[in-house]
């Protein structure tokens, strides 16, 4: 009996999935729209992102996206608009990871608030845009595919309209959000003018010296003669992917929209969001600009640009972070520091042993969707408490909820790369891995990396010290104990070390995902 032979589209099921999980909440609302029906929404919401998780891993496992013979080979889809391998996979899971966290910690945050059915809608919109972005092998679906995730996602940050805080992060998110995709969209259009193409494998083809045709005339053209145009278009697509990874000089919204949106909100952000940015932008350069094609068109190494910004980056956010005194502005600087780990995944991804360092950063991203949306989600539960935004406010808490600080000490000490955590193995891959490439840049990197983390070390324990040490301000009243705030703090802790044992997998599935795309 013959298998049944799927449909190619069924390969975005983890995608869709989240976009149906969404269109069930719009129906919901639509259906009895003065209800705020928590447990169904969330629960509708949670259920989708485990949905697109579980196909996720399904798929991974059985071979989607794996090369042939081993695997079935990656799957296009829309004239291969959109296409589905390794890379994907991995990015769609840790997607789903962070949406399952976000929104079962929720179901406590958003108590009492308005637009219930309107915050999970666009929670799951925002992630159908990041999943979609991770198979985007166009232009014209990445630029799509990044303004689904952002645009609800301003939407997110204001979502609390009664503070005020809130509206002035979701105005300037969206304002410097409006400017970057302009730059992007203005970057895209150069490009396409430069090689007449916006598919990414006709670009590279048209900068690897193949003669194509103008899009309008149908003259044949040469990209040489169109040099200056590349250049410019390429750094306007740099920047407008450095916008959405929170990397310097592009990393100031970053801060203002973290401490202003609430705080699962900025979880989401500061992990799927800077993942999802980090995905697209190794498939447009990996797979667009074939690094020494590039270089001999237009002499522009954009291994080098990104060794530059990975150590300014990681240099900027981690000083920023050490001399915050607010919680949530410490965790916001040091997402952008880690921004710069990531980055070194990029800066490393020509040299011969580009798929370990890439495969090293994507398994930094992974381990990050659990310990930094933990401590983001640890200071949403101190704001149900009422805990105060400093770290003298924090004082003492570990007094009164041990499990939940115990969860954050994970969460820092992981940040922060102390062994034996996952944090430190992720660390330390990406560590030898610069090291392994052996260029003069790559070593500063490693260098940079190891100061990054030692300093990082001292704002992370400032906190860890506060909960556990200091004495309180005040004496507290006994602390509820919001089970779906305490359930996600407590899971992503626990896969904070769970994800030990399991490393190996982790770091496999991670260097094939990087070998394919490099290859």
């Amino acid at each position: 009996m013959e298998p049944i032979q799927l449909p190619d589209i069924t390969a975005l099921a983890p995608a869709l999935i989240l976009a149906l999980a969404a269109l069930v909440v719009f129906t919901l609302d639509s259906i009895n729209p003065g209800s705020t029906d928590r447990s169904l929404l969330a629960g509708t919401t949670v259920v989708g992102a485990i949905g697109s998780l579980v196909v996720g891993v399904w798929f991974l496992l059985a071979g989607v996206g794996t090369p042939e013979p081993d695997g079935f080979g990656e799957v296009g889809v829309f004239a291969d608009q959109l296409v589905v391998d390794q890379l994907a996979l991995f990015f769609m899971i840790v997607t789903a990871i962070v949406t399952a966290l976000v929104a079962i910690a929720s179901y406590d945050y958003m108590d009492g608030h308005a637009y219930q059915a309107e915050y999970y809608s666009l929670v799951l919109l925002a992630a159908t845009g990041m999943a979609t972005m991770a198979a985007a092998n166009s232009l014209v679906t990445v630029f799509i595919a990044l303004e689904l995730a952002s645009l609800p996602s301003y939407a997110l940050v204001a979502i609390l309209k009664d503070n005020r805080g809130s509206v002035e992060a979701g105005m300037k998110y969206f304002l410097l959000g409006a400017l970057s995709s302009a730059i992007l969209i203005y970057g895209i259009s150069l490009v396409y003018g430069a090689t007449g193409g916006l598919h990414l494998e006709i670009i590279a083809d048209a900068i690897s010296g193949e003669t194509g045709q103008h899009p309008v005339t149908g003259e044949a053209y040469d990209v040489a003669n169109y040099t200056g145009i590349l250049g410019v278009g390429l750094l306007m697509i740099l920047g407008g992917f450095a916008f959405k990874m929170a990397s310097v000089p592009f990393h100031f919204w970053a801060p203002e929209a973290y401490e202003g949106a609430p705080a699962p909100i900025a979880a989401f952000l500061s992990s799927a969001s800077k993942a999802a940015g980090f995905v697209i932008t190794i498939r447009v350069f990996a797979e667009a600009f074939p690094l020494e094609a590039t270089a001999a068109v237009i002499g522009f190494d954009w291994t080098l640009v990104f060794a530059v910004l990975a150590v300014v980056t990681m240099t900027v956010g981690n000083f920023a972070a050490a001399v915050q005194n607010n919680v949530k502005r410490m965790l916001a600087y040091s997402s952008i520091g880690h921004a710069g780990y990531a980055l070194i995944g990029l800066a490393g991804a020509g040299a011969g042993a580009g798929d370990l360092v890439l495969g090293a950063a994507l398994m930094h991203l992974f381990v990050y969707a659990f310990m930094n949306t933990g401590a983001f989600l640890f200071v949403g539960l101190a704001e149900y408490w009422g805990v105060g935004r400093t770290f003298a406010d924090y004082n003492g808490l570990g007094r009164r909820a041990p499990m939940a600080c115990l969860a954050l000490t994970i969460f820092m000490f992981s940040l922060a790369g102390v062994p034996p955590l996952s944090g430190f193995w992720s660390k330390y891959v990406l560590f030898t891995g610069a090291i392994s490439v052996g260029s003069t840049a790559m070593l500063i990197v490693a260098a940079a990396l190891v100061v990054n983390s030692a300093l990082s070390l001292y704002y992370y324990s400032r906190l860890v010290k506060a909960v556990w040490i200091e004495e309180p301000l005040t004496e507290r009243e006994p602390l509820a104990r919001p089970i779906g705030l305490y359930a996600a703090v407590l899971a992503a802790a626990v896969m904070t070390v769970a994800i030990l044992p399991g490393f190996g997998p982790v770091a496999e599935a991670a260097i094939d995902a990087a070998g394919a795309i490099l290859s």
